[in-house]
């Protein structure tokens, strides 16, 4: 049942179910009222990195003309191996996770902080590992070395 899930919910809307927990989760749990003058600053700044991870990846992907459709990675027609994916090798689920983290330190509640944990393993078992099972079918060695040089997060 658990392999039914490889690719079939868009990160995006991962991410968009998990805010909704942690929201609800927050707000089911005692308010520590942190001051606005730190978790707003806080939040934005990890909103402007999320975007700027997000964009960058984009634009990578537009430049190479492969696809960003993470429910196809088979139609992927290139490896991108520039700009921030030098840096990590899924910039655009850095920039998701960057936006939860935004929104734990938006609604500052400890629990809130599991959201970006649950993504990230969600996000590895059920829609990382078998990208990189598509890529090293699709691209061999010239992926397997790409693996080696460029970590999956940061």
């Amino acid at each position: 049942m658990l392999k039914s899930l490889q690719t079939k919910i868009p990160p995006p809307v991962v991410a968009l179910l998990v805010a909704t927990a942690m929201w609800g989760i927050a707000n089911a749990t005692v308010d520590t009222g942190a001051p606005a003058l730190l978790r707003l600053p806080l939040a934005g700044f990890l909103t402007a990195v999320g975007a700027l991870f997000d964009l960058s990846a984009l634009l990578a992907f537009h430049r190479a003309r492969t696809t960003i459709n993470p429910m196809k990675p088979g139609a992927t027609t290139t490896i991108v191996q520039s700009g921030v994916y030098r840096v990590t090798r899924n910039p655009m689920y850095v920039g998701l996770v960057c936006f939860l983290c935004a929104w734990a330190a938006y609604l500052w509640s400890g629990w809130a902080v599991l959201g970006p944990v649950a993504f990230v393993a969600y996000i590895t078992a059920f829609q990382i590992l078998p990208e990189e099972r598509m890529l090293e079918q699709l691209f061999g060695a010239e992926y397997r070395d790409y693996k080696e040089k460029v970590r999956r997060w940061l």
